[in-house]
């Protein structure tokens, strides 16, 4: 019986942890949204809404057990990885549905500027992510918020309590090792 205050105390801890991430994620859905949007125009083929990634990326982070976010940098580095998670999932799905997997559903808007992502390099550019984020996980999230979520260096800098010239840095020594990576591929 002694057991019973412990699984309360956790499953109070578990509802705090999602009732704190419900109200950041609240607090950021505006920012979040424009962000999905920003990416998705980098990726004019792709049949998913800003609104549908970023409640993807929600249902991605409300599924975690244990995770907790109190502070929006960490936050939003986590939204920007479950989003690319996603963009890459797309992208699969996509290229298996034009080897005749099935039927697509595809949003309204019929209007397509460029050509529509790649899988294939979306796939590879993930494995080099998180190769850099096992070598250098700060790097790695710099790349998130940059090429991911459209962060400006200014606003990564003050995410993070450094300077806009580190992250600036940080970006050029992060491209030169995915550009590297990318090649070996």
């Amino acid at each position: 019986m002694a057991e019973e205050p412990q699984d309360s105390a956790s499953r109070a801890r578990s509802e705090g942890n999602a009732e704190l991430n419900e109200q950041l994620f609240a607090s950021l859905y505006a920012e979040l949204r424009r962000l999905a949007d920003s990416k998705l125009r980098q990726y004019p083929g792709m049949s998913v809404s800003p609104t549908t990634l970023v409640h993807e990326a929600y249902v991605n982070l409300a599924g975690r057990e244990g995770m907790r976010f109190t502070e929006r940098g960490r936050f939003l580095s986590y939204a920007a990885r479950a989003m690319r998670g996603l963009l890459i999932d797309f992208a699969r799905r996509r290229q298996a549905l034009k080897r005749g997997a099935g039927l697509e559903i595809t949003r309204l808007d019929t209007h397509v500027d460029a050509e529509p992502a790649d899988g294939a390099h979306l796939e590879r550019l993930s494995g080099a992510l998180d190769e850099l984020a096992e070598l250098d996980p700060r790097l790695a999230e710099v790349v998130d918020l940059k090429y991911f979520c459209g962060f400006s260096f200014t606003e990564i800098a003050a995410l993070h309590g450094i300077s806009e010239r580190t992250v600036q840095r940080d970006w050029e020594k992060a491209r030169l090792i995915l550009y590297r990576q990318l090649e070996e591929l």
